[in-house]
């Protein structure tokens, strides 16, 4: 009798899961029906668009696969992706710049209901608009297999923010990565994905970058930073974040533990902003890289963001170019360095100024305590006119034991043991060649008087 009614159960959770997945469905296919009269008339005349299914026996919670799409495509009144057919099994599905538009999205959506396979899916530029993405949020209600998903330049705008919001805000799908770039996300969407994602323990990657966020925005997103305990990854690249939006950016940074890469370049710090952020990289030590290119940064802005550095034990890649710094910032940030001995920086690009020859031998310095150290910079003043300096081969002076090498010879050498840039260094290139030894007849006839 126990097997009798463990069986009777396991019968009762699939029709609930095949339920489910049949009420989504059918959710997703009514969720156009507030179309105006005129636009219903139109498809009603349409011999291309039978919402009828041709078997009506037969329920969209038997169907799976190519065929649901398929099917889906019908009642939607869309042209089927072949692609999308012929990847349905693959982990990783490109539709990108494919025309969807919001209908295409939402067959798109219908398919993946049940697809158990596909875990990234890119859907960038397709017009999908709020309509489509609201049906992929519903989707991802139920689908707990797609963790990576790229909407971006999708025109969702507010509307489409909400749906996102709201499903960070419950918590509900499996998504750990999000692409939100270039949506028309205006000033108020911030809110609603800092409201969303300060109880978020999903989604550890997002982007945001090419939106409208300006200086009430930051002020939310700087408050969700410092309430977020997932993410690892945040773009915000490419939109209007200045004075108070920017400081309290800077503000939620200084408590955040757990984002290791930020993304902040072409918006509007400023040397306001940089004092934010100096004062944050005094106490986040999580953080590994900040990207603050273009951001009307100066020198005064390097000596505060210098402050944060002299005693930051954590970060490793800063980028600074296509701010208007000169030298003097230059030697601001790199004596940051000289005066950390747990600096763990790598990197840091400055890309755009030009450094003089103090700066060089400062830099060769610093590079003695922390080798790791490369400062990417536009070029040294009066080079050009110089004659080079001639080197000795770094191929004959390794060879010979106790000689220094200083850092123009060290990136010579790597680039002679790594010809071909695969990061691996073959050292074969390093043995003597032996001569090579003569035939033995040859050896017998020199014998011979």
């Amino acid at each position: 009798m126990e097997h009798e009614f463990s069986d009777s159960e396991e019968d009762e959770d699939q029709n609930e899961e095949m339920s489910e997945g049949s009420l989504s469905v059918e959710f997703l296919l009514l969720a156009d029906q507030s179309n105006s009269p005129a636009e219903e008339k139109t498809r009603a005349d349409s011999s291309d668009t039978d919402l009828e299914i041709e078997d009506p026996e037969r329920s969209f919670a038997t169907m799976k696969g190519a065929e649901l799409y398929l099917e889906a495509c019908k009642l939607v009144g869309v042209v089927p992706v072949s692609y999308f057919l012929r990847n349905m099994e693959e982990p990783y599905m490109n539709l990108n710049h494919h025309g969807l538009g919001p209908q295409g999205a939402k067959a798109i959506a219908i398919a993946l209901v049940s697809n158990t396979t596909i875990t990234h899916l890119e859907l960038e530029d397709n017009w999908i608009l709020a309509e489509g993405v609201t049906c992929l949020v519903q989707m991802l209600r139920e689908n707990c297999y797609i963790q990576e998903l790229n909407v971006s330049n999708n025109h969702i705008g507010t509307e489409g923010a909400e749906a996102i919001s709201r499903m960070f805000l419950d918590n509900i799908s499996s998504l750990r990565a999000v692409q939100l770039s270039g949506n028309n996300f205006r000033e108020e969407t911030a809110q609603y994905f800092a409201e969303a994602l300060v109880g978020n323990y999903r989604v550890k990657e997002l982007d945001l970058s090419h939106n409208e966020f300006s200086e009430k925005g930051g002020e939310h997103l700087g408050q969700m930073l410092a309430n977020n305990e997932a993410l690892e990854f945040l773009n915000l690249s490419w939109n209007h974040l200045r004075m108070k939006g920017a400081v309290a950016l800077g503000a939620g940074l200084r408590v955040n533990g757990t984002l290791k890469i930020l993304d902040l370049s072409w918006n509007g710090f400023g040397n306001e902003g940089a004092l934010a952020l100096g004062e944050a990289l005094k106490l986040n030590n999580i953080l590994v890289k900040l990207d603050i290119s273009s951001n009307h940064i100066n020198n005064e802005g390097a000596g505060k963001l210098a402050k944060g550095l002299e005693v930051n034990g954590n970060l490793k890649i800063l980028k600074l170019s296509h701010n208007p710094l000169t030298v003097e910032g230059a030697v601001a940030l790199v004596t940051s360095i000289r005066k950390n001995p747990k600096s763990k920086m790598e990197e840091i690009n400055i890309s755009n100024v030009l450094v003089n020859g103090s700066f060089l031998k400062l830099l060769d310095v610093v590079c003695q305590v922390h080798p790791e150290l490369d400062v990417i910079y536009g070029g040294v003043r009066g080079f050009i006119s110089k004659k080079p300096e001639q080197r000795p081969d770094p191929m004959k002076l390794i060879q010979q034991s106790r000689i220094p090498l200083d850092r123009a010879q060290i990136g010579e050498l790597v680039h002679k043991l790594d010809r071909h840039q695969t990061g691996m260094v073959d050292y074969s290139y390093l043995k003597e060649k032996q001569p090579a030894q003569k035939p033995k007849e040859e050896e017998e006839e020199e014998e011979e008087p």
